[in-house]
């Protein structure tokens, strides 16, 4: 994965796959559905942090190319919106198991849960539904190979455990 939108894509297409419908961006009047919760997936926030001495996380050797390369990164910390919009607040408490039971340990691959915040539902006249504010934070590596010529090639984001 190489952007944020990228990973916004992924965390709806996780907990989709996991049993909450979710999308990353819609109208108001889709948002209440008969019987069911939805999670509106949005990026909240980004906080970049050194993971070491300038960033260096060693070496690495690319078999295609034959060479060794370098390795540079970034832990960064995203903040992503996970509300839950449903009819009935029955249906929001159910969408909000679903979501917490797929977040419990694990999370899309690359991304790791730093912390899950859940508000209490409330209705909105406006969407004639319920809402409960969601908010999720992820830790995942950016991550960038020096090219030939000492450049930064492309950040990539990868998941903390592998490099």
């Amino acid at each position: 994965m190489k952007g944020v939108q990228e990973l916004r894509q992924a965390l709806a297409r996780y907990l989709t796959e996991k049993g909450l419908e979710a999308v990353t961006a819609w109208g108001e009047q889709r948002r209440c559905r008969p019987g069911r919760a939805v999670a509106a997936v949005s990026l909240r926030g980004m906080e970049c942090k050194g993971s070491g001495l300038q960033d260096y996380l060693g070496e690495r050797f690319d078999g295609d190319r034959g060479q060794w390369e370098e390795l540079y990164g970034k832990t960064v910390e995203l903040t992503f919106g996970l509300d839950v919009y449903a009819a009935t607040v029955e249906a929001v408490h159910s969408g909000l198991e679903v979501l917490t039971a797929a977040l419990d340990r694990e999370g899309p691959a690359g991304m790791r849960v730093v912390e899950l915040t859940v508000g209490e539902p409330c209705y909105r006249q406006e969407s004639k539904g319920y809402l409960c504010p969601v908010q999720g934070r992820f830790r995942v590596w950016a991550v960038a190979r020096s090219g030939e010529d000492g450049s930064f090639l492309d950040f990539e984001v990868r998941g903390e455990h592998k490099v």
